[in-house]
């Protein structure tokens, strides 16, 4: 089983992307399982996702201890409990312009501009797509083309285009 957990504020989309990683699993035949934690208040208020892919059907439901994959959406969230709650040779995603700063802390990690690539597309500082491009371009666990269409079934019409010009540019810019 793969088990990822997203690191967001309050609307910055991390439960979406949990959830879209989900879709996206579904539509290779894969099981999954997606859910939320956050407290009483909810915009700009830690926000935790998780998922859960596996290709047997997901039992467990419990929050995730130690994951193969920790994706930050926002670089004030990051602290030595993200580390703490990655396996050993679990892998950081992290939103950030200072790439040095995360690389040093830890080996496993991408460092991604999410939110110079978001305001760039989407005129809007919303990485949760450009995560999930990252997160494709580094893990074998779904496809881009996966992820497009589960982009298209689960986003309103008006935003389908912009989203998928985001997640194939961070796609690119992670598969470097």
């Amino acid at each position: 089983m793969c088990e990822i957990i997203w690191y967001g504020r309050g609307g910055q989309g991390a439960f979406t992307a949990a959830r879209l990683l989900g879709v996206a699993a579904s539509f290779e035949d894969r099981y999954a399982l997606s859910f939320p934690t956050f407290g009483p208040e909810r915009r700009g208020a830690l926000v935790l996702g998780f998922t859960k892919l596996d290709d047997v059907k997901i039992l467990d439901r419990s929050e995730i201890a130690a994951a193969d994959f920790a994706i930050v959406l926002d670089e004030s969230l990051f602290s030595q409990t993200v580390l703490e709650r990655l396996k050993p040779d679990g892998i950081l995603i992290i939103n950030t312009k200072d790439s040095q700063k995360f690389t040093s802390i830890y080996k496993n990690t991408l460092c991604i501009d999410a939110t110079a690539l978001s305001l760039n597309i989407l005129k809007k500082p919303i990485v949760n797509t450009a995560l999930l491009g990252a997160f494709c371009a580094v893990s074998n666990e779904v496809g881009l083309g996966a992820l497009k269409e589960a982009i298209k079934e689960d986003m309103k019409p008006s935003l389908v285009e912009k989203n998928i010009e985001l997640l194939e540019a961070a796609y690119r810019g992670a598969a470097r």
